[in-house]
């Protein structure tokens, strides 16, 4: 997520590279290239201005030790200012009520029942909650069956009345259900439009006066910019939400919603959406976003990720084989899995400090390849990659469509991993993590 801006970023703070302090001309040159990676972000003439005048004036008045490099020092100010923009903390979700009321606002298209489902998957599994999904979209009659099919994928009860055309009384009549049914959550979908009007605005109005929800959550599509912004300020003066939701960070982003909408509306971003995956939410932290769009990675984000798919009986069972040398290909295809359920690669990848621009062509089919010559092989190759002479690594470069090199390439970087391994403790995927920052991407991750 937000590649480009990264990269202008990166080349702006090379205006300082070599310099031995910081001075007024140097400053004032890189604040030029940084505002203009920021206006090409998408972010707001006004805040860009802004922004970048408070970087410099920190910056000028810094003493700089001679042990810090001056781009160094302005990457610094600029993750703090950064964060800052952001909201500068992470802002909880309110959970007050019996039921808690949830409603969720936005335009049509921007992801808002996706969000509702994800949601009630977020509170069911990480705060032991007991939700109840609300189709209260009238207008769209495929919105009714989307949130029943991703109230089944999350195993959630849902409540749906398809003959009742008033929204109003959806939201009030499936709160009775909730509190009679033992649901401590209520999560209301509501209907979208192409464009803010006035119905839209007095219905969400009367919704909000007749669920009395302890928390608004206002969900913005992050790809449209500076649009999304203005929409949430025209939501924000009717509704007053409590918080926003950026959705699909995972596609091609600007930056300039994330960057922007706190200070105009003056409402933290609660959640952002990674993946199209019903688990694809994050918890938002401004200043682990900061550091992911200067380059400089989220290590306690990937180590978050790596725990919630950590199985400890598997793990023991894996440490097992590795102390009596058994550990074979078929164990390493279940550690590959549990990396590809924390998310994609490339994102993933930019968790690594320094990793990002290394693994920016690699997409979320990296592992295909490694995959194809595993599944090329029989289960005693799988089992003892030992037996593996050169007549059978010609057969499984055929079988995956991969060349012998690349056959010998995998067994190699396997053997490495195994002993590597041996030597830590801890989960699969933390151990595969630390093998592709140490060697890179291995055979058919392109």
């Amino acid at each position: 997520m937000f590649e480009n801006l990264s990269e202008k970023l990166d080349k702006a703070f090379k205006v300082l590279k070599g310099k031995g302090s910081i001075s007024e001309i140097n400053v004032a040159q890189t604040m030029k290239e940084i505002r203009k990676a920021l206006l090409s972000a998408d972010v707001d003439f006004k805040t860009a201005k802004s922004f970048t005048a408070i970087v410099k004036e920190k910056a000028l008045g810094q003493k700089v030790l001679t042990a810090i490099d001056p781009g160094q020092l302005l990457t610094k100010i600029m993750k703090d200012e950064l964060a800052e923009l952001m909201g500068s903390e992470q802002s909880e979700i309110n959970l007050t009520g019996s039921p808690s009321v949830i409603l969720i606002a936005g335009l049509q298209g921007s992801g808002k029942t996706t969000f509702a489902g994800k949601l009630a998957l977020h509170l069911k599994s990480k705060k032991n909650k007991r939700p109840l999904l609300v189709a209260g979209d009238v207008y769209r009659p495929a919105a009714i069956d989307q949130i029943g099919v991703l109230a089944e994928q999350v195993g959630v009860d849902v409540f749906q009345d398809r003959e009742n055309k008033n929204p109003v009384e959806i939201a009030q009549n499936a709160i009775k259900h909730a509190k009679t049914n033992g649901h401590n959550v209520v999560i209301v979908d509501t209907a979208g439009r192409l464009a803010v009007d006035e119905k839209m605005m007095s219905e969400i109005a009367a919704i909000k006066s007749a669920a009395n929800p302890g928390e608004i959550l206002f969900v913005v599509d992050s790809m449209t910019g500076q649009d999304a912004v203005n929409t949430a300020k025209a939501f924000n003066d009717i509704l007053n939400f409590d918080g926003v939701v950026l959705t699909k960070l995972d596609g091609d982003t600007r930056g300039g919603a994330a960057l922007t909408i706190r200070s105009v509306v003056d409402k933290p971003i609660k959640f952002i959406g990674t993946s199209e995956k019903m688990d694809g939410l994050d918890i938002f932290h401004p200043d682990r976003m900061a550091s992911r769009i200067l380059g400089m990675g989220d290590v306690i984000s990937l180590v978050e990720r790596a725990q919630q798919q950590f199985d400890e009986e598997e793990a023991r069972k894996i440490q097992k084989k590795i102390a009596k040398n058994q550990f074979g290909f078929d164990d390493f295809l279940k550690q590959i899995q549990q990396v590809k359920k924390m998310g994609n690669i490339k994102d993933l990848a930019g968790m690594i400090p320094g990793m990002g621009k290394t693994m920016k062509d690699v997409d979320d089919d990296a592992f295909k390849g490694i995959e194809a010559i595993i599944h090329s092989m029989t289960k005693e190759e799988r089992k003892d990659p030992k037996v593996l002479n050169g007549n059978r690594k010609k057969r499984i470069a055929m079988g995956s469509g991969t060349t012998v090199v690349e056959v010998n390439q995998l067994i190699k970087q396997f053997s490495q991993m195994g002993k590597m391994m041996k030597m830590m403790q801890g989960g699969g995927a933390k151990q595969m993590m630390q093998m592709m920052k140490d060697g890179g991407a291995m055979p058919g991750m392109k």
